[in-house]
């Protein structure tokens, strides 16, 4: 099973390119961010002539997830609150679309569109901690599930130092102060991994390059976009893979697909 993660910055922009790279790589899963269109304009019409279901969370021209599947999409849940019941600040926080996640083929695939913060010590700031924060009570709901699960998306976080294109300059400020970093640390706990990096421990691997300042040009990207697997999932990873070439194409998003290759389900039989 190959499921994949992209932020495609408005999917009716990149409506075209996206269908391109679905009829080439044709992954059974991927998760979207950053749709920018309420659920009733969503393209799914177009998705589902390549054979996927689509599972929406949007809102108009801000946030928006979506979950893609050529398996059944089974019990899908929107926002914190599907875990976290009554809780207000979950229902505050969660009217965001920033949150989805379905059980496929035994996994519970979580899309996550991780708020940016805008700059440290702003509101926005203050916001995304609060959002990590309630991410993390949401995650220990989900674990007393006992379902394998694959957090992926857009997590506005470069974890170390390895994920920036420049660490003296970047550490310490948005996307790479230490509050995040420890809050994303404290959240993934024991139980979750970065798929990415049990198979490639270098720098130099970005997901996200900036339009401005040419940062495509120069490679000056971030790796930001993460794929989270569990020790059961994590034990089944033959690869994960970001498809870079996509950010070169002409008004490209300015994240690049991730995709992990899970062998999935596992053999059943003994010896």
């Amino acid at each position: 099973m190959r499921i994949g993660s992209w932020n495609v910055n408005s999917v009716r922009t990149r409506l075209a390119q996206v269908l391109a790279w679905l009829e080439q790589e044709r992954p059974e899963v991927l998760c979207l961010q950053e749709t920018k269109v309420e659920d009733a304009r969503f393209p799914a019409e177009a998705f589902e002539a390549l054979g996927y279901a689509c599972a929406i969370s949007g809102q108009k021209s801000y946030n928006g997830v979506a979950i893609l599947s050529r398996l059944p999409l089974e019990d899908v849940q929107i926002g914190f609150s599907a875990l976290l019941g009554g809780d207000a600040e979950a229902e505050r926080l969660g009217e965001q679309k920033r949150v989805i996640s379905a059980w496929i083929d035994g996994i519970r695939v979580l899309n996550l569109y991780v708020p940016n913060g805008s700059a440290v010590g702003s509101d926005k700031y203050a916001y995304k901690l609060e959002w990590l924060a309630c991410l993390r009570r949401y995650l220990e709901a989900q674990e007393q599930q006992g379902e394998p699960l694959c957090m992926l998306g857009d997590f506005n976080i470069g974890p170390e130092d390895r994920d920036l294109p420049d660490p003296v300059r970047f550490t310490g400020g948005i996307m790479a102060s230490e509050p995040e970093r420890r809050a994303l640390r404290e959240l993934l706990g024991e139980r979750l991994q970065d798929a990415f990096r049990m198979f490639e421990p270098g720098s130099g691997h970005w997901s996200w390059w900036d339009y401005r300042s040419g940062a495509w040009d120069r490679d000056q990207g971030w790796r930001i976009d993460h794929i989270y697997l569990c020790e059961e999932l994590l034990a089944c990873a033959t690869g994960c893979v970001i498809h870079r070439d996509t950010r070169g194409q002409t008004q490209p998003s300015d994240h690049a697909p991730v995709v992990v290759h899970l062998a999935w389900p596992p053999d059943d039989e003994e010896g």
